[in-house]
């Protein structure tokens, strides 16, 4: 088991009034998507303005595809988030340089629909302070993420115990307790599986999510402590 305090993130978020629902469910980490064919987009007035409400409240992470270091350097002067969450094709050596070019810690998701896609994660160990798990998208796609499809968790069984991670792709509340369970993460992301439509995030589902994560995490803790 990853550390026992679940590090929970509701990604994707776009109104004041979902970001409220979040927050006041207890999300730790909320998920500003600054990539423009998603549509979870937020505009970077819109972020700030997101950010000012829950700054102090949760941590605050800035969601990118393939930036350069320019444009995360002023993103991150801008906002002032606690993270930058890379979501595009970006190598190792690429994750590094924009970790320092924002000054800030980075979350780097990689895709994963097999072994071999794993077994390429490591080299990101030392590039990034966290690594996403996540589905990879489907071949037309038109934006990175899971698209509200998991991946086979069962890839993650033989993974190094000492390898902290963050599981993301198709997680709801319907089956984030079991996902919990069979991967034993770190923490958790989640974005449609909250979500009444494309970008349009559910108050209910957010709470209902947040409360069986707690719930499976607290479980396993009792469970181990036994």
């Amino acid at each position: 088991m990853n550390d026992p305090n679940l590090t929970i993130q509701i990604c994707g978020v776009s109104t004041p009034e979902t970001l409220d629902a979040a927050l006041s469910a207890g999300a730790d980490m909320i998920g500003l998507n600054f990539h423009p064919k998603s549509p979870r987009y937020v505009t970077l007035e819109r972020a700030v303005e997101l950010a000012a409400i829950a700054r102090g409240r949760s941590e605050i992470v800035a969601l990118v595809v393939d930036w350069d270091e320019r444009r995360a350097a002023e993103l991150a002067q801008a906002l002032r988030p606690d993270w930058l969450q890379l979501h595009g094709r970006e190598t190792p050596e690429q994750t590094a340089a924009l970790r320092r070019a924002a000054g800030l810690p980075v979350i780097k998701a990689l895709g994963i629909a097999g072994a071999a896609d794993l077994a390429a994660a490591a080299v990101y160990r030392d590039a990034a302070d966290r690594l996403l798990l996540d589905a990879k998208p489907p071949k037309d796609a038109a934006y990175p993420g899971g698209h509200g499809r998991p991946f086979d968790w069962s890839l993650l069984a033989d993974l190094d115990p000492g390898f902290p991670f963050m599981l993301s792709g198709g997680l709801d509340p319907a089956n984030v307790a079991e996902a919990i369970r069979v991967t034993r993460p770190a923490g958790i992301d989640v974005s449609s599986g909250v979500e009444s439509a494309p970008g349009v995030k559910d108050p209910a589902r957010i709470a209902e999510f947040i409360t069986a994560a707690r719930k499976a995490a607290a479980q396993m803790q009792e469970g181990l402590s036994a």
